[in-house]
């Protein structure tokens, strides 16, 4: 909890004030004391109570008090809030290594059929954009949240040589630019990064290998971490090589001259590119994100179902001032009406 106004706090200084000037008020009104003639008239007199209850309305009155020195600081909490508008950049690796069968039928189809699953599992919700990339990296489908048109463009998803982790992300930060007036694109001058806390935007990059040109992935990471935008790398697929085997529509047609294909596809053995694991985990520790590991399709997809929660609920600072104010006044009225219940006078009965 935080103060806007922590000054006001001073306040509370109030209540031993009002308990001096109440101590004084009781001495003086012993050296006045009245004499009387029946000890038993002034029993009857006196209210009927017990030691304990006779400090409930002080207490009361004290709490009371103090619940509106806080508020009258302006009290703010900090607490989840969903966000609506966010912006998810889902980057896919559409490398040669993708074709490789350690992950069944191969890794590029389970991912296409995770990242489908995932898309489709959040519609209604945040706005999902499509990068791929390669030897280079493009934007897809731009931000949006017509899922059938989203799910439509994995169908055509083709590998190809080289693995761009940088350039895609650089190529999501400028796709959620053109969407989120609040992020800068990658050519312009990120400010002061808007204070604390992070855009409502995130950067999904799921990678089965390590970057081999372009950008270098810690300086996309630096880019975003200059927008707040988070990055959640996925590193996908078992250290274990194994065939590397796509069909015909699954290869780039100018991949090699030509493509590879025929009716069995293309077989290029036996795939031993290894996940770069320190430069996904760099990039998730630069940019406020978090890193995940998935070596089949069931870990791939819990890994997409967990991460919307990262970055779609977020938290932010709401004044509880009212509340404070509200349950100190309710004390304090609860406190005065105790002490004149208690303290009406008796009427003795004979």
């Amino acid at each position: 909890m935080s103060f806007s106004w922590p000054w006001a706090l001073l306040s509370v200084l109030v209540i031993p004030l009002i308990f001096a000037i109440r101590e004084w008020a009781r001495r003086r009104r012993r050296r006045a004391a009245v004499r009387v003639t029946s000890i038993a008239l002034v029993r009857s007199a006196l209210p009927g109570r017990t030691r304990w209850t006779r400090k409930i309305p002080p207490a009361l009155f004290i709490a009371g008090l103090t619940l509106l020195a806080v508020g009258a600081a302006r009290p703010q909490a900090s607490v989840p809030v969903p966000q609506t508008s966010a912006t998810i950049l889902l980057a896919l690796d559409t490398s040669r290594s993708m074709c490789s069968t350690d992950v069944d039928p191969n890794r590029i189809t389970a991912a296409k059929k995770a990242a489908a699953d995932f898309i489709e599992s959040q519609r209604g919700g945040p706005r999902i954009g499509l990068v791929t990339f390669a030897g280079t990296a493009g934007l897809l489908v731009p931000p949006t949240d017509d899922t059938d048109s989203l799910i439509k463009a994995l169908d055509n998803l083709t590998v190809s040589q080289g693995t761009a982790i940088g350039q895609a992300m650089l190529a999501s930060i400028d796709a959620i630019a053109d969407v989120d007036p609040s992020v800068a694109p990658t050519g312009a001058n990120p400010g002061d990064g808007g204070g604390g806390g992070y855009a409502a935007a995130a950067i999904i990059v799921l990678t089965d290998g390590a970057n081999t040109q372009g950008v270098e992935p810690k300086i996309a990471a630096q880019e975003a971490a200059l927008r707040r935008v988070r990055v959640f790398p996925i590193g996908f697929g078992t250290t274990n090589p194994a065939r590397s085997v796509c069909d015909n529509s699954q290869v780039d047609g100018g991949w090699g001259g030509g493509g590879f294909g025929g009716r069995g596809g293309f077989n290029r053995g036996r795939n031993l590119l290894t996940i770069d694991e320190p430069a996904l985990k760099e990039i998730a520790q630069t940019t406020g994100g978090s890193y995940h590991r998935a070596e089949n399709a069931d870990q791939l997809q819990s890994a997409l179902d967990a991460l919307p929660g990262s970055f779609t609920v977020i938290r932010q600072r709401v004044d509880t001032a009212a509340a404070f104010a509200a349950g100190g006044g309710i004390l304090i009225v609860a406190a005065l009406s105790l002490s004149l219940w208690w303290n009406r006078p008796r009427i003795p009965t004979r």
